[in-house]
């Protein structure tokens, strides 16, 4: 549920409502409706992230549109430790998701897909929609994956050409110790490919995409990253190009390669979505001024905040300590409550 109050935008009112008390019918220019948004995602947007997405539209195959793309992937890499090549893709966070799959595994492919929650069995999922050959890895919900037991099952089951892992699992809010995965993927035989769902916690919480040897990751603009819906994120390593030009998987619009040919020119194969684009700019330049760990700090201070008062009100919280999210508080509904 969210709360709807009004809250006056003085930058373009001041000079015409004179002291005015103005009604919700005035000026809507003068207005904004701020929320107490409780839900994982979209989430509610700074003003300067809204007033960029009133912008006018502008050529998105022009060179102010270019210096926009650049800057947002230039951006992102930083935030995340990345090196390879920051895709935008018009479309949700699932769509992503959808699009690591697709440009990196061929039918028939063996993988192993490591499911904590809702997201997990998502992942599995699109690739099983895609045929791949998926093997489950299966922890039950409210708990995060134990790297030895990964290492154990990958060391038994060989080879793998990818393990599909939720970062932080948005349906249970659990954040898996991603680095002492991956180190335990990156050890099995073969070396499968590490694609990570990072949707839910990318820019919110440490990640080095780099240093811990992640191959591909997604993410989506509503999140951590301060937009509005409507841009997939892919950042794509060395390793996951390799596996790009093998991969046999029907793919058009979601087309890394494509997307990596237009992004050199500071364009994108399709239409973008420029308003939101126009917003994460904005988003992630707070972001960059901040510092990632200020950021990080300060999403733990809101989740401790948020997870205290909930056991305070007698919630019983999924997440175990020491794996609970920075950014997605889940609590078991008390008897008697039922889902609305």
């Amino acid at each position: 549920m969210s709360t709807v109050g009004w809250r006056r935008t003085a930058r373009a009112c001041a000079a015409s409502l004179r002291g005015r008390v103005p009604h919700r019918s005035a000026s809507v220019s003068c207005w904004r409706m701020t929320q107490n948004l409780r839900i994982p995602g979209p989430t509610p947007l700074p003003d300067g992230v809204l007033d960029a997405q009133a912008s006018p539209m502008i050529d998105h195959r022009g060179t102010e549109f270019a210096e926009i793309l650049r800057g947002i992937s230039s951006g992102i890499g930083r935030l995340i430790g990345a090196s390879g090549d920051v895709l935008l893709l018009t479309g949700s966070g699932s769509g992503a998701m959808e699009a690591a799959v697709v440009n990196t595994l061929s039918p028939g492919d063996r993988v192993l897909a490591v499911t904590i929650g809702a997201f997990g069995d998502r992942f599995a999922g699109i690739a099983d929609a895609f045929g791949a050959n998926v093997e489950r890895f299966d922890v039950a919900w409210g708990e995060a994956a134990e790297p030895t037991a990964l290492a154990a099952h990958l060391a038994a089951n060989p080879p793998y050409a990818a393990v599909l892992v939720t970062h932080n699992e948005t349906s249970t809010g659990v954040t898996n110790p991603l680095h002492e995965l991956t180190a335990a993927i990156r050890s099995a035989p073969g070396v499968p490919l590490v694609v990570v769902d990072g949707i839910s916690g990318l820019g919110a919480m440490p990640f080095e995409m780099d240093a811990w040897g992640v191959d591909l990751v997604v993410s989506a603009s509503q999140k951590a990253w301060m937009g509005s819906p409507g841009i997939g994120i892919a950042v794509v390593g060395e390793r996951a190009w390799a596996a790009v030009e093998r991969a046999r998987m029907p793919r058009f619009y979601w087309d890394f390669r494509e997307a990596r040919s237009f992004a050199a020119k500071g364009q994108t194969p399709w239409t973008p979505a420029v308003s939101v684009l126009f917003g994460l700019k904005v988003g992630l330049e707070r972001l960059l001024s901040e510092g990632p760990e200020r950021t990080w700090a300060r999403h733990e201070a809101i989740a401790r905040g948020a997870q205290v008062g909930m056991e305070a009100a007698g919630l019983r919280l999924v997440a175990p300590a020491g794996h609970r999210s920075p950014t997605v508080t889940a609590a078991w509904l008390p008897d008697g409550l039922e889902w609305a």
